[in-house]
């Protein structure tokens, strides 16, 4: 609803204007690179966070779904006054410019991160608060009293953390190969976060492993989906083979191809470690800051870890080592948010914050989102700012009788050398930090600054192209430039319809008098459907009247089709039809259809399109009958046409 209003308000402006709904079902007409370059300004009309990376130099503005659809003048106008949305302006020239790069690989990597995100804070918040209020330092770590109320607390941070990296992995899946590739790339996740356990490896790959898989999921789902199969499987593809092929050979190939490598690395890190312990304090703690920071839980950290804990009692300084460059990641990605705000969403500030706080307990994992979003910029920043903190000290014999790292296992005495140690941790912070922005304003200046705004020709008045996202999961619309205030552009072909005889189609012929029934004689949503589906038959453009029904009900089971206001749209795209077919049918009762207003049914519209028109051609038509549904006035004549003749009078108005 907001997406239509704000269509029709954008039509009475005289603005063009471009829609992305994000629904259920995922995203639909999706703005291209070239909509956001040509647009004026964007509008985010939703009640989800928006990723507004992608319209970086554009106004935009951000409001409720309800704004969508009560305020969409008021919406277009004040666009036009917005900020300007900081970030790296992607360049042009096709795939190879920054808007490629920022194709469907970036897009999915920052589904993964969003999604994670509040797996990283919540967990964290929880181990970092039950650390402080309930925790005690032993040989062995930090631990709790068990059955106490912190132990419990404890547990369910650390819940939160063993499902940060499959959330992470499944929706970088998703967001490349949709449903279907949420159930190997979770799968895969957890592979990457907790394989020692599942099936003994000697090594978790962390982070990156859980990059490797979402993506190597969502990958192997797309080319699973082209693989031509008889119709009779087609059904069972999406729900049944894809994902268990998917799962079998991503689980299989991580076990017996990705799992060995890290096996080999990490057995041999921890004997040439081993083997570095002689060597001189600084040079010692900079290795081991390098590799605490390389991948926050990965093979490489955990060598250094394991080797340092391993050598407490013999050579405490090593654990001091580590203890000293554990918090960096996190306190310093959080200081960058603080110092050059403007580099980072409200989202990263509000992280940033976070992993502030779970630097001061020490976890690590606080800085898994930033490095995930910007591995290329995060990580080095990480790796530099650990080697400071690691080597200062090394060089100052600070020493760690506790398996754990931060500020805390100072306070709870654990530490010797404790000026010297918060002394590393500090210049460990601060150097991760200026690294991190200073290169993140390298790559911004790299970028080039924003195209400066065209002038509209005075008097003219000032052109705005907007570009809005609306809907209850969102809705993303930009368009070409209308001047505001001028006539809308004139039916090139007004005058000559006015020459012709009436026709008998509507929407280019898709509906005909053929396919409107002025009295549904079904009761149920699921019978109605096989009876529009016959009347639809009845054209000559259905071949299976059985499988356009089945894949209609599918599309139901994902979410009703019912918009309120008594109207039901059911769609259906399958090669059961050979080309787009629409039908109008009325009931006098209402069928229950589950609208979210709770209205019955009475005006329902059945579309069905092959799949090679499920693109724009369906969008378009259902499109042009939810703008026009919109209108009461419309509705009410509908309803009153005494037979299908004056109905399909009035469906010739759609247009």
């Amino acid at each position: 609803m907001a997406a239509e209003k704000l269509q029709q308000a954008a039509d009475e402006l005289g603005v063009d204007i471009k829609v992305e709904t994000q629904g259920s079902i995922g995203a639909e007409n999706v703005l291209s690179d070239n909509d956001v370059r040509e647009a004026d300004g964007v509008i985010i009309a939703a009640d989800k966070e928006v990723d507004r990376e992608r319209f970086a130099g554009k106004r935009v503005l951000s409001t409720g779904v309800a704004d969508g659809i009560h305020k969409p003048k008021e919406l277009i106008e004040r666009v036009r006054s917005a900020p300007v949305q900081p970030g790296t302006v992607a360049s042009g020239g096709g795939a190879g410019g920054a808007g490629g790069e920022r194709g469907a690989a970036y897009k999915a990597l920052m589904n993964g991160v969003s999604h994670m995100i509040p797996f990283v804070v919540v967990g964290g918040l929880l181990l970092a608060v039950s650390i402080a209020l309930g925790g005690h330092s032993t040989s062995k770590g930090i631990e709790f009293d068990q059955g106490t109320f912190w132990f419990y607390v404890n547990a369910l941070g650390g819940l939160g953390f063993k499902l940060m990296l499959p959330i992470f992995s499944g929706y970088i899946a998703y967001a490349l190969g949709d449903r279907p590739a949420l159930v190997p790339g979770m799968l895969g996740g957890f592979l990457a976060a907790d394989a020692v356990n599942i099936y003994g490896a000697e090594a978790n790959a962390g982070f990156l492993g859980a990059i490797a898989t979402g993506f190597l999921a969502g990958y192997l789902v797309v080319w699973i989906k082209k693989v031509k199969v008889p119709r009779f499987v087609q059904p069972i593809m999406p729900i049944i083979v894809i994902p268990i092929v998917s799962t079998l050979t991503l689980g299989l190939v991580y076990i017996y191809v990705i799992g060995r490598p890290i096996s080999w690395l990490f057995t041999h890190l921890t004997t040439w470690l081993n083997g570095m312990t002689g060597s001189s304090a600084i040079v010692l703690g900079a290795i081991i800051g390098l590799m605490i920071a390389f991948d926050m839980g990965g093979p490489v950290n955990k060598t250094a870890f394991l080797v340092a804990v391993g050598l407490i009692g013999t050579n405490n300084a090593v654990m001091g080592m580590a203890a000293a460059a554990i918090p960096v990641m996190p306190l310093g990605q959080g200081l960058a948010t603080l110092l050059r705000r403007r580099f980072y969403s409200a989202q990263e500030r509000e992280t940033g914050v976070a992993a502030l706080f779970m630097g001061f307990f020490g976890i690590s994992e606080g800085a898994i989102p930033f490095a995930a979003a910007r591995p290329a910029i995060v990580i080095p920043a990480n790796m530099l700012g650990g080697a400071v903190a690691g080597a200062v000290a090394g060089v100052a014999g600070v020493e760690d009788s506790v398996p754990h790292g931060g500020p805390i296992v100072a306070l709870f005495g654990a530490v010797s050398g404790v000026a010297m140690f918060f002394v590393a941790i500090t210049a460990g912070a601060v150097v991760t930090a200026l690294t991190t922005n200073l290169l993140i304003g390298v790559k911004e200046r790299r970028g080039g600054p924003a195209p400066a705004p065209v002038p509209a020709p005075v008097p003219a008045p000032e052109p705005v192209l907007v570009g809005a996202v609306a809907g209850a999961a969102g809705t993303t619309v930009a368009a070409r430039s209308v001047p505001v205030g001028s006539p809308a552009p004139a039916a090139p072909v007004a005058a000559e319809e006015a020459q012709e005889p009436e026709e008998t189609e509507v929407l280019s012929g898709y509906l005909t008098a053929r396919t409107v029934k002025t009295e549904l004689v079904s009761d149920s949503k699921e019978a109605a459907i096989r009876e529009m589906a016959e009347m639809l038959a009845t054209t000559g453009n259905v071949r299976d009247v059985d499988e356009l029904v089945r894949v209609a009900l599918a599309r139901e089971a994902q979410g009703t089709t019912g918009l309120g206001e008594s109207i039901a749209i059911p769609h259906a795209k399958t090669d059961a039809v050979i080309r787009p077919t629409v039908g109008f049918a009325r009931s006098a009762e209402g069928i229950e259809w589950g609208s979210l207003d709770g209205t019955k049914a009475r005006l329902v519209f059945m579309i069905s399109v092959p799949e090679a028109a499920a693109g724009d051609e369906h969008l378009r038509i259902l499109a042009l009958l939810s703008r026009k549904l919109m209108d009461a006035g419309f509705r009410d004549r509908l309803q009153g046409a005494p037979d299908g003749a004056a109905a399909l009078e009035v469906l010739r108005e759609i247009r």
